[in-house]
């Protein structure tokens, strides 16, 4: 129930976005409340956090994987990926220090452009995180199933 309050703030943050990008210019673009996804190149580095040491983008913010997905194949799509958007690239995604390079992969995704995978685990944002580091996401249930950190092997990050 703690978590419930939160979990409403960021789906309404998250249709406030949608719906103000959604009309007028095909330029409109509200960075505040969907992180960056990266158009052309991706990398994958560790930040330390008080989760432990755990998967982010080039930039610092946290990735995700879906318990619901399975292996090299996403189960979030439509309200889910508008919470939760994927990371995506169009050009091979790199390794940073620590990220094992043969652990990354990429699986079709809308657009046409790939969406990036860790261990055979899609990598999606949290929308409510709101700057790097942030893990506002962590152990949260949506869309049907939990939702986790990645440590640098590629296992979900569970301290609780």
């Amino acid at each position: 129930m703690k978590r419930f309050i939160p979990v409403v703030l960021a789906v309404a943050v998250a249709a406030l976005a949608v719906a103000l990008t959604s009309g007028g210019s095909s330029k409109a673009h509200n960075t505040a409340a969907v992180p960056p996804r990266p158009a052309s190149a991706s990398a994958l580095d560790l930040r330390t956090t008080p989760l432990g040491r755990i998967l982010v983008d080039a930039n610092g913010r946290t990735l995700y994987l879906f318990e619901a997905d399975k292996p090299d194949m996403s189960n979030c799509s439509g309200a889910c990926l508008s919470l939760w958007p994927a990371l995506t690239s169009q050009a091979e995604p790199q390794a940073g220090a620590g990220v094992a390079a043969a652990k990354i992969g990429t699986i079709a995704a809308t657009g046409g452009n790939r969406q990036v995978t860790y261990n055979r685990h899609p990598l999606y944002y949290y929308a409510a995180d709101q700057k790097p580091g942030d893990t506002n996401g962590q152990g949260l249930n949506q869309f049907g199933a939990e939702w986790y950190v990645l440590a640098a092997s590629g296992d979900k990050v569970d301290n609780g």
